[in-house]
């Protein structure tokens, strides 16, 4: 509980940050927009009345919108496309950054990825339910303890096992802020909070070569462009790493998620109980090799090399 707390901590103040880390790059954006203003003549005498006033009147004589939901920050298209240059390159750097990989997902999702992702829900009745319920998944609105006395073929126990077994938290997502409609935005937290029911189906563990299998897996069901950026992280993985991903896990990911049904479309709070495999039978999607236990024996063979050139072999 307490390595939950200190992550959740952590989460929040990287995420209140965000926009201050990015918003720098802003200005270099305008000036370059500002060279070919598209706005009316009148529009273009009152900037030219007040630019000695205020240096970027054209980005702060803009009324932004009401929030159209709790906790939404409304954005000029120039400010998203700040936030999604800074955040996607921030990330590449440092993948762990978890609430940049979050923003970039939010700025680059719309017009088409999210909503083509929406209508995918609700041209599925199980998807058009999940859409009018709205649940949640998080520690609260799941009972982990029950989750934990479910038999061990069951979704539920795969679930738990997983979150056990990784020392993940579902509470860790980050809320969504960038979106403007109020439903794509859900379709996105959904999106998040069923990360790990993914990572439990197959198995993947949360080690970079797990995530960036599952990302790939993602952005062939999904076609989301973060997911497909992530994959990009494989020029930062070792060797072996690489070497694995392109033998194993890639075409495993193409293959299965090009072919299952859309995952976003599990209600997965009503199949808790439900037989893991029969669920994967249902979906079209095949467990991949063990990762943690290929990176095990690997871990061994280097130590039995090294130890027998130490005795001479």
């Amino acid at each position: 509980m307490e390595v939950t707390l200190r992550r959740s901590a952590a989460l929040a103040r990287q995420t209140t940050t965000t926009t201050s880390l990015l918003l720098p790059l802003l200005p270099a954006l305008l000036s370059v927009a500002s060279r070919r203003p598209s706005y009316t003549t009148n529009q273009h005498q009152h900037q030219h009345q007040h630019h000695h006033r205020r240096p970027y009147s054209l980005f702060s004589s803009i009324t932004r919108p009401p929030p159209n939901y709790p906790g939404h920050v409304p954005l000029t298209t120039l400010e998203k496309a700040a936030l999604a240059i800074g955040s996607g390159l921030i990330s590449l750097k440092n993948p762990r950054r978890g609430d940049l990989i979050a923003t970039f997902a939010e700025t680059t999702s719309t017009p088409y990825f999210l909503p083509r992702l929406r209508n995918a829900m609700l041209l599925s009745p199980t998807g058009r339910r999940i859409l009018r319920d709205r649940p949640r998944i998080t520690s609260t609105t799941l009972n982990l303890p029950y989750l934990r006395s479910l038999p061990q073929n069951t979704v539920g126990r795969t679930y738990i096992s997983w979150l056990d077994r990784e020392g993940v938290s579902p509470d860790t997502r980050t809320p969504v802020r960038y979106i403007d409609d109020e439903e794509c935005a859900y379709v996105m937290q959904r999106y998040r909070e069923c990360h790990d029911f993914y990572h439990a189906l197959t198995g993947l563990p949360v080690v970079r070569e797990g995530e960036v299998a599952l990302k790939a897996f993602e952005f062939a069901n999904t076609l989301l462009p973060m997911t497909g950026l992530s994959v990009f992280s494989l020029v930062g993985m070792k060797p072996k790493e690489r070497e694995r991903f392109w033998g194993v896990y890639g075409p495993w990911a193409v293959r299965n998620g090009l072919r299952a049904e859309e995952v976003i479309n599990v209600y997965w709070e009503e199949v808790l109980e439900k037989d893991v495999g029969e669920l994967r039978r249902e979906l079209g999607v095949e467990q991949p090799p063990d990762l943690r236990e290929m990176r095990r024996r690997e871990r061994e063979e280097r130590r039995r090399r090294r130890g027998g050139v130490g005795r001479g072999e």
